[in-house]
């Protein structure tokens, strides 16, 4: 299980699929690329010495559904666990390997993120103990002697239980971004600082994901190379999150945003803004009627409007009027991510109707590269 936030939820959900239920607001989804492992289940149960088998691929296909009827409850089980945190998720996007859990944030309480990690995992046993009670009463048990790789019709009830059991132990490998890797960095937590147990789980995650793929390199597992690239990608971008958290921790958005941007009436043509671009580099533009904003002009605007031939369109007909604003004590962090989550590359500062300026993706990365590059100065900018 993985939860995504900021800049690479953005990057989640420009991939994300098909919706297939609702629960308690929260949308499952399904992944362009998830019909994949059905694929790869119908090939690998329906080959057999005899050649290809329908049967044994339609055994595939409903066993795998099956399995992923199982992921959507652990996910379930994670999103809701977190949404009554008061952590809300978006969606759930169901992919060949698994689930993507989309949300703003995650906590920082070691308790809070403990729990939220634990129950994914802990949905996973109860499944198999209920299956193992179903078995018990129609008089069967559980065959351990199975191939887990090519089960018959009376092997599906073990499979189900063993695999769930699989699921449980494999999410607990201490790796972001599963949920051991999080159950870790919990723990960690509560002896030293989020960020400092963030790094340490993150590089354990790396070094499990090193092991892993040389593993697979070795004894040729696909798969297994496959989960490493996944493991490692995953544990470098909670890092990366969680340093950009910790440098821009503090930091109100009244001290890093441009005051004076290049401001749009809405009678300008948007040929006008392409030559304001040329001259200064600014990409997106707050439309201004007097001293209040009455629209947004991105980037995107002034090309779809270049590309429908209107270069001389007013501003108005192609300005967004339903976006995000940002206010001077609002926590930096959290209105970048706001930014993302919106699309945008910059949000119009506001104070009690009045435009004040514009906070921009640039001033956040030049902020971030120049504090982490010397700390001294987080002390005295956080001051300010």
């Amino acid at each position: 299980m993985r939860f995504v936030f900021g800049r690479a939820a953005k990057r989640e959900s420009e991939m994300t699929g098909i919706k297939i239920l609702t629960v308690r607001g929260i949308e499952v989804k399904i992944h362009v690329t998830f019909p994949l492992i059905l694929v790869v289940a119908a090939v690998q149960f329906g080959l057999s010495e005899g050649g290809f088998s329908l049967a044994g691929a339609a055994f595939g296909v409903l066993v795998t559904l099956i399995l992923f009827a199982c992921v959507v409850i652990h996910e379930l089980s994670h999103s809701l666990a977190s949404t009554q945190m008061g952590f809300p998720v978006k969606d759930i996007v169901l992919l060949p390997l698994g689930g993507v859990a989309q949300m703003e944030r995650v906590p920082e309480s070691p308790g809070q993120e403990l729990i939220m990690a634990v129950v994914g995992p802990l949905s996973n046993v109860v499944i198999a103990a209920l299956l193992s009670g179903v078995g018990l009463l129609l008089g069967g048990g559980i065959n351990l002697q199975i191939d887990l790789t090519r089960p018959g019709w009376e092997d599906v009830l073990s499979y189900l239980i063993l695999t769930n059991l699989g699921l449980a132990i494999f999410n607990l490998i201490p790796a972001f971004p599963m949920d051991g890797g999080r159950v870790l960095r919990a723990l960690l937590a509560t002896v030293m600082s989020h960020a400092r147990a963030t790094a340490i789980a993150v590089n354990v995650g790396q070094g499990l994901a090193w092991l892993l793929g040389l593993a697979g390199l070795l004894g040729q597992n696909f798969l297994w190379i496959l989960v490493a690239v996944f493991v490692y990608v995953g544990a470098s971008q909670e890092g990366q999150m969680a340093q950009v958290k910790d440098v821009l921790r503090g930091l109100r958005v009244g001290q890093v945003f441009s005051r004076h941007p290049l401001v749009l009436s809405p009678e300008d043509p948007v040929s006008h803004a392409v030559d304001l671009t040329l001259e200064s580099f600014q990409a997106d533009f707050p439309v201004c009627d007097g001293k209040h904003i009455v629209g947004l002009l991105t980037h995107t605007d002034v090309l779809r409007a270049l590309k429908q031939g209107r270069p001389e369109a007013s501003v108005r007909e192609v300005m967004q009027t339903d976006f995000p604003t940002a206010r001077l004590n609002d926590e930096l962090f959290e209105t970048h991510q706001q930014m993302t989550e919106a699309e945008l590359g910059a949000l119009p500062v506001v104070d009690k109707g009045y435009f004040l300026g514009l906070l921009t993706r640039r001033d956040v990365s030049e902020v971030y590269h120049l504090l982490s590059i010397s700390p001294e100065l987080l002390a005295q900018r956080r001051g300010a």
